[in-house]
């Protein structure tokens, strides 16, 4: 892989996978360099790449992976219990309370509230939208399993909102 390439994928992929890692680590800073492990872990490992998925799923396979190791590095404890990514003083930046009206940003926090398995795949095939194929690689998760998943997910998702006080205008 030329440098070229790297650079074509961070411009196209670069500000999507950000958002799916802030999502997951709700710390700017955190994300921005998970972002940038992830492209050199995909620069690293080209050779990996087998073109049986596209290269927007491998990055997103390696982005999940990266944040996984972040989470059993940082809280192992918590990792193996099932309990990552649960960081009770979360605080979204100024610029993100701003670009978000006050529905979508409750559509956020309660899907922070969700256990992982759950927020990734709701983060994936909706927010992200990906396939529920290109969802089954970057998890390595049959389909069957990313389907009931989201299913399960969905109704937690409304259950948190509804518990939220938000109306059916957004849950649609």
């Amino acid at each position: 892989m030329e440098q070229e390439e790297l650079t074509k994928w961070f411009d196209e992929y670069g500000e999507s996978i950000l958002s799916y890692i802030l999502l997951m680590v709700r710390d700017y800073q955190q994300a921005e360099d998970l972002t940038q492990e992830t492209f050199i872990k995909a620069y690293r490992h080209q050779q990996q790449f087998e073109q049986k998925s596209s290269v927007k799923t491998w990055l997103f396979s390696i982005a999940h992976n990266v944040t996984k190791d972040y989470f059993r590095k940082k809280h192992p404890l918590q990792y193996y219990l099932g309990l990552t990514m649960e960081e009770k003083d979360y605080k979204p930046i100024p610029e993100q309370i701003i670009a978000m009206n006050f529905q979508i940003e409750q559509l956020y926090r309660a899907i922070q509230q969700l256990k992982p398995s759950y927020r990734h795949v709701i983060i994936l095939r909706k927010l992200k939208e990906f396939s529920t194929a290109e969802t089954a690689l970057v998890l390595n998760w049959s389909e069957s399993k990313v389907k009931m998943t989201l299913k399960r997910a969905l109704v937690e998702l409304k259950n948190e909102l509804i518990k939220r006080g938000i109306t059916n205008e957004l849950l649609g």
